[in-house]
Protein backbone atom coordinates (compact mmCIF):
# COMPACT_ATOMS: atom_id res chain seq x y z
CA UNK A 1 0.00 0.00 0.00
CA UNK A 2 2.94 2.50 1.12
CA UNK A 3 4.12 1.90 -3.07
CA UNK A 4 0.54 3.12 -4.19
CA UNK A 5 0.27 5.93 -1.71
CA UNK A 6 3.69 7.14 -3.04
CA UNK A 7 2.12 7.04 -6.33
CA UNK A 8 -0.83 8.77 -5.94
CA UNK A 9 0.86 11.84 -3.71
CA UNK A 10 3.18 12.05 -6.71
CA UNK A 11 0.17 12.81 -8.78
CA UNK A 12 -1.62 14.77 -7.21
CA UNK A 13 1.39 17.31 -6.61
CA UNK A 14 1.75 17.45 -10.26
CA UNK A 15 -1.66 19.26 -10.39
CA UNK A 16 -2.48 23.04 -8.25
CA UNK A 17 -4.02 22.84 -5.73
CA UNK A 18 -7.06 25.29 -4.51
CA UNK A 19 -6.67 29.09 -5.41
CA UNK A 20 -6.22 29.95 -1.66
CA UNK A 21 -3.12 27.44 -1.00
CA UNK A 22 -4.96 25.66 1.53
CA UNK A 23 -4.85 21.79 1.39
CA UNK A 24 -8.17 20.66 1.10
CA UNK A 25 -8.76 17.06 2.39
CA UNK A 26 -12.04 14.89 0.80
CA UNK A 27 -13.91 12.15 2.29
CA UNK A 28 -15.99 9.42 1.19
CA UNK A 29 -19.88 8.91 2.33
CA UNK A 30 -20.00 5.70 3.92
CA UNK A 31 -23.33 4.76 1.84
CA UNK A 32 -23.33 2.34 -0.93
CA UNK A 33 -25.50 3.46 -3.63
CA UNK A 34 -25.04 -0.05 -5.53
CA UNK A 35 -24.11 -3.19 -5.55
CA UNK A 36 -22.18 -4.76 -7.86
CA UNK A 37 -20.04 -8.19 -8.61
CA UNK A 38 -16.42 -8.04 -10.72
CA UNK A 39 -15.56 -10.84 -12.60
CA UNK A 40 -12.92 -11.53 -15.34
CA UNK A 41 -13.55 -10.89 -18.89
CA UNK A 42 -12.55 -14.02 -21.02
CA UNK A 43 -12.16 -14.59 -24.84
CA UNK A 44 -15.49 -15.60 -26.06
CA UNK A 45 -13.43 -17.70 -28.74
CA UNK A 46 -11.61 -19.79 -25.95
CA UNK A 47 -14.16 -21.61 -24.14
CA UNK A 48 -11.66 -24.05 -22.27
CA UNK A 49 -9.40 -20.79 -20.91
CA UNK A 50 -13.06 -19.85 -18.91
CA UNK A 51 -13.45 -23.17 -17.75
CA UNK A 52 -9.98 -22.93 -16.18
CA UNK A 53 -10.29 -20.01 -14.91
CA UNK A 54 -13.41 -20.51 -12.94
CA UNK A 55 -11.25 -23.58 -11.88
CA UNK A 56 -8.67 -21.10 -10.61
CA UNK A 57 -10.98 -18.48 -9.24
CA UNK A 58 -12.90 -21.82 -7.07
CA UNK A 59 -9.25 -23.03 -5.71
CA UNK A 60 -7.68 -19.58 -4.54
CA UNK A 61 -11.23 -18.95 -3.01
CA UNK A 62 -10.84 -22.65 -0.88
CA UNK A 63 -7.35 -22.22 -0.60
CA UNK A 64 -6.70 -19.12 1.26
CA UNK A 65 -4.75 -17.41 -1.68
CA UNK A 66 -7.40 -14.77 -2.26
CA UNK A 67 -7.36 -13.54 1.33
CA UNK A 68 -3.67 -13.53 1.39
CA UNK A 69 -3.50 -11.39 -1.64
CA UNK A 70 -6.09 -8.94 -0.20
CA UNK A 71 -4.27 -8.52 2.88
CA UNK A 72 -1.97 -7.08 1.02
CA UNK A 73 -4.04 -4.64 -0.11
CA UNK A 74 -5.90 -3.99 2.92
CA UNK A 75 -4.39 -5.29 6.08
CA UNK A 76 -0.78 -5.11 7.10
CA UNK A 77 0.32 -7.42 4.24
CA UNK A 78 3.51 -5.84 1.55
CA UNK A 79 2.04 -6.00 -1.82
CA UNK A 80 4.22 -8.42 -4.49
CA UNK A 81 5.32 -6.47 -7.96
CA UNK A 82 4.33 -8.22 -10.93
CA UNK A 83 5.80 -8.34 -14.24
CA UNK A 84 4.83 -8.25 -17.70
CA UNK A 85 6.50 -10.10 -20.39
CA UNK A 86 7.13 -8.72 -24.02
CA UNK A 87 4.58 -9.94 -26.41
CA UNK A 88 5.46 -12.51 -28.66
CA UNK A 89 3.22 -15.28 -30.73
CA UNK A 90 5.51 -18.04 -30.57
CA UNK A 91 5.57 -18.02 -27.13
CA UNK A 92 2.59 -19.41 -24.82
CA UNK A 93 1.66 -16.43 -23.02
CA UNK A 94 -1.47 -15.54 -21.23
CA UNK A 95 -2.17 -11.65 -22.43
CA UNK A 96 -4.18 -9.84 -19.99
CA UNK A 97 -5.95 -6.41 -20.49
CA UNK A 98 -6.28 -4.22 -17.48
CA UNK A 99 -6.14 -0.54 -16.59
CA UNK A 100 -3.50 0.48 -14.05
CA UNK A 101 -5.14 3.53 -12.52
CA UNK A 102 -7.58 1.24 -10.54
CA UNK A 103 -5.94 0.34 -6.86
CA UNK A 104 -6.14 -1.50 -4.78
CA UNK A 105 -7.03 -4.14 -7.99
CA UNK A 106 -4.40 -2.37 -10.89
CA UNK A 107 -1.78 -0.29 -10.15
CA UNK A 108 1.65 0.95 -11.53
CA UNK A 109 4.92 1.73 -9.77
CA UNK A 110 7.98 2.25 -12.45
CA UNK A 111 7.55 -1.00 -15.25
CA UNK A 112 6.03 -2.95 -12.31
CA UNK A 113 2.42 -3.73 -11.64
CA UNK A 114 0.53 -3.95 -8.26
CA UNK A 115 -3.02 -5.06 -7.01
CA UNK A 116 -5.52 -7.74 -6.26
CA UNK A 117 -6.18 -8.12 -9.93
CA UNK A 118 -2.60 -8.20 -10.96
CA UNK A 119 -1.35 -10.42 -8.77
CA UNK A 120 -4.51 -12.84 -9.78
CA UNK A 121 -3.28 -12.93 -13.27
CA UNK A 122 0.34 -14.02 -12.53
CA UNK A 123 -0.52 -16.59 -10.15
CA UNK A 124 -3.26 -17.55 -13.06
CA UNK A 125 0.05 -17.38 -15.70
CA UNK A 126 1.93 -20.03 -13.36
CA UNK A 127 -1.10 -22.25 -12.81
CA UNK A 128 -1.68 -22.11 -17.21
CA UNK A 129 2.52 -22.77 -17.88
CA UNK A 130 2.39 -19.23 -19.38
CA UNK A 131 3.99 -15.99 -19.48
CA UNK A 132 2.16 -13.10 -18.32
CA UNK A 133 1.98 -9.92 -20.55
CA UNK A 134 0.20 -7.22 -19.32
CA UNK A 135 -1.48 -4.42 -22.06
CA UNK A 136 -2.31 -1.30 -20.07
CA UNK A 137 -5.21 0.29 -21.90
CA UNK A 138 -8.18 2.74 -20.94
CA UNK A 139 -10.70 1.12 -19.62
CA UNK A 140 -13.05 1.25 -22.36
CA UNK A 141 -11.44 -0.24 -24.25
CA UNK A 142 -10.48 -3.55 -21.84
CA UNK A 143 -12.92 -5.60 -22.62
CA UNK A 144 -13.31 -4.27 -26.52
CA UNK A 145 -9.86 -5.99 -26.72
CA UNK A 146 -10.79 -9.44 -25.37
CA UNK A 147 -13.78 -9.17 -28.12
CA UNK A 148 -11.48 -8.45 -30.92
CA UNK A 149 -9.57 -11.23 -29.59
CA UNK A 150 -6.02 -9.23 -28.91
CA UNK A 151 -6.29 -9.77 -25.66
CA UNK A 152 -7.27 -13.60 -23.35
CA UNK A 153 -8.84 -12.33 -20.56
CA UNK A 154 -9.67 -9.18 -19.12
CA UNK A 155 -8.99 -8.27 -15.15
CA UNK A 156 -9.38 -4.68 -14.56
CA UNK A 157 -12.09 -4.27 -11.73
CA UNK A 158 -14.46 -5.02 -14.53
CA UNK A 159 -18.77 -5.36 -12.87
CA UNK A 160 -20.94 -8.09 -14.76
CA UNK A 161 -23.25 -6.71 -16.73
CA UNK A 162 -25.19 -7.77 -20.08
CA UNK A 163 -23.42 -4.92 -22.17
CA UNK A 164 -19.74 -6.12 -21.66
CA UNK A 165 -21.18 -9.85 -21.69
CA UNK A 166 -21.26 -8.97 -25.56
CA UNK A 167 -17.77 -9.12 -25.91
CA UNK A 168 -16.54 -11.41 -23.29
CA UNK A 169 -17.68 -14.25 -21.16
CA UNK A 170 -17.79 -13.59 -17.49
CA UNK A 171 -16.06 -15.79 -15.44
CA UNK A 172 -17.43 -16.73 -11.76
CA UNK A 173 -17.69 -13.20 -9.68
CA UNK A 174 -14.84 -12.83 -7.22
CA UNK A 175 -15.85 -9.80 -5.33
CA UNK A 176 -18.81 -7.66 -4.28
CA UNK A 177 -18.41 -4.00 -5.09
CA UNK A 178 -19.80 -0.72 -4.40
CA UNK A 179 -20.38 2.52 -6.00
CA UNK A 180 -19.50 5.62 -3.07
CA UNK A 181 -19.76 8.99 -2.77
CA UNK A 182 -16.75 11.52 -2.66
CA UNK A 183 -17.07 15.24 -1.39
CA UNK A 184 -15.26 17.26 0.68
CA UNK A 185 -14.46 17.13 4.33
CA UNK A 186 -16.24 20.33 5.27
CA UNK A 187 -19.07 18.81 3.35
CA UNK A 188 -22.27 18.36 5.38
CA UNK A 189 -24.89 17.72 2.75
CA UNK A 190 -25.26 14.63 2.97
CA UNK A 191 -24.80 14.12 6.64
CA UNK A 192 -28.21 13.38 7.82
CA UNK A 193 -28.31 10.61 4.88
CA UNK A 194 -29.14 7.02 5.72
CA UNK A 195 -29.53 5.22 2.33
CA UNK A 196 -28.55 5.42 -1.43
CA UNK A 197 -31.82 7.23 -2.14
CA UNK A 198 -31.73 9.50 0.42
CA UNK A 199 -28.11 10.48 -1.04
CA UNK A 200 -29.84 10.35 -4.70
CA UNK A 201 -32.68 13.01 -3.34
CA UNK A 202 -29.95 15.54 -1.86
CA UNK A 203 -28.72 15.27 -5.71
CA UNK A 204 -31.28 16.22 -7.60
CA UNK A 205 -32.49 18.85 -5.27
CA UNK A 206 -29.92 20.78 -6.73
CA UNK A 207 -31.84 20.86 -10.19
CA UNK A 208 -28.74 20.22 -12.13
CA UNK A 209 -26.53 23.43 -11.51
CA UNK A 210 -23.90 20.58 -9.75
CA UNK A 211 -21.12 18.31 -11.41
CA UNK A 212 -20.85 14.78 -10.72
CA UNK A 213 -17.42 13.41 -11.98
CA UNK A 214 -16.41 9.81 -12.56
CA UNK A 215 -13.96 7.32 -14.64
CA UNK A 216 -15.29 7.18 -18.08
CA UNK A 217 -16.90 3.44 -18.88
CA UNK A 218 -17.26 2.22 -15.32
CA UNK A 219 -20.24 1.99 -13.24
CA UNK A 220 -20.27 4.91 -11.66
CA UNK A 221 -20.38 6.62 -15.31
CA UNK A 222 -23.48 4.96 -16.57
CA UNK A 223 -25.04 5.25 -12.47
CA UNK A 224 -24.52 9.25 -13.49
CA UNK A 225 -25.59 9.57 -16.66
CA UNK A 226 -28.41 6.95 -16.41
CA UNK A 227 -28.57 3.18 -18.10
CA UNK A 228 -31.53 0.98 -18.83
CA UNK A 229 -29.43 -1.89 -19.38
CA UNK A 230 -27.65 -1.50 -16.26
CA UNK A 231 -31.07 -0.27 -14.41
CA UNK A 232 -29.57 3.14 -13.38
CA UNK A 233 -32.14 5.85 -13.79
CA UNK A 234 -29.06 8.58 -13.64
CA UNK A 235 -28.94 11.54 -11.43
CA UNK A 236 -30.52 15.59 -12.12
CA UNK A 237 -26.55 16.20 -12.08
CA UNK A 238 -24.02 17.65 -14.73
CA UNK A 239 -22.23 14.52 -15.79
CA UNK A 240 -17.74 14.68 -16.30
CA UNK A 241 -16.07 12.10 -17.03
CA UNK A 242 -12.68 11.00 -16.21
CA UNK A 243 -9.43 8.87 -17.13
CA UNK A 244 -9.35 8.06 -13.81
CA UNK A 245 -10.81 8.88 -9.96
CA UNK A 246 -7.51 10.33 -8.74
CA UNK A 247 -8.06 13.31 -11.95
CA UNK A 248 -11.86 13.41 -10.94
CA UNK A 249 -11.26 13.98 -7.08
CA UNK A 250 -8.39 16.86 -7.85
CA UNK A 251 -10.44 18.88 -10.20
CA UNK A 252 -13.70 18.90 -7.46
CA UNK A 253 -10.70 19.64 -5.19
CA UNK A 254 -9.71 22.37 -7.90
CA UNK A 255 -13.46 23.79 -7.77
CA UNK A 256 -14.20 22.78 -10.89
CA UNK A 257 -16.50 19.68 -10.09
CA UNK A 258 -18.66 19.46 -7.11
CA UNK A 259 -18.84 15.24 -6.40
CA UNK A 260 -17.13 12.33 -7.70
CA UNK A 261 -19.03 9.01 -7.70
CA UNK A 262 -16.55 5.87 -8.21
CA UNK A 263 -16.11 2.34 -7.01
CA UNK A 264 -15.88 1.93 -2.84
CA UNK A 265 -12.10 0.71 -2.40
CA UNK A 266 -10.43 2.92 -5.56
CA UNK A 267 -12.32 6.12 -3.59
CA UNK A 268 -10.99 4.84 0.07
CA UNK A 269 -7.31 4.99 -1.70
CA UNK A 270 -7.49 7.93 -3.20
CA UNK A 271 -9.01 9.96 -0.30
CA UNK A 272 -6.22 8.18 1.93
CA UNK A 273 -3.83 9.01 -0.34
CA UNK A 274 -4.87 13.34 -0.48
CA UNK A 275 -5.79 13.51 2.92
CA UNK A 276 -2.37 11.94 3.77
CA UNK A 277 -3.67 9.63 6.69
CA UNK A 278 -2.31 6.10 5.63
Amino acid sequence: MKRFLAIMLAAIMVFSLAACGKTVKVKVVDINLTEEEYAFGVDKNQPELLEKVNAFIDKIMSDGTFDEICNKYFGDGTPTAVKSAAEDPSKEQLVVATNASFAPFEYMEGDSYYGIDMEIASLLAKELNQELVIKNMKFEAVCLSVGEHTCDIAMAGLTINETRKESVNFSKPYYNAYQKLIVKEDDTTFDSCKTADDVVKKLNEFNGDITVGYQNGTTGNFYVVGDDEWGFEGLNVKPKGYDNGALAVQDMINGNIDYVIIDADPAVRIVESYNGTK
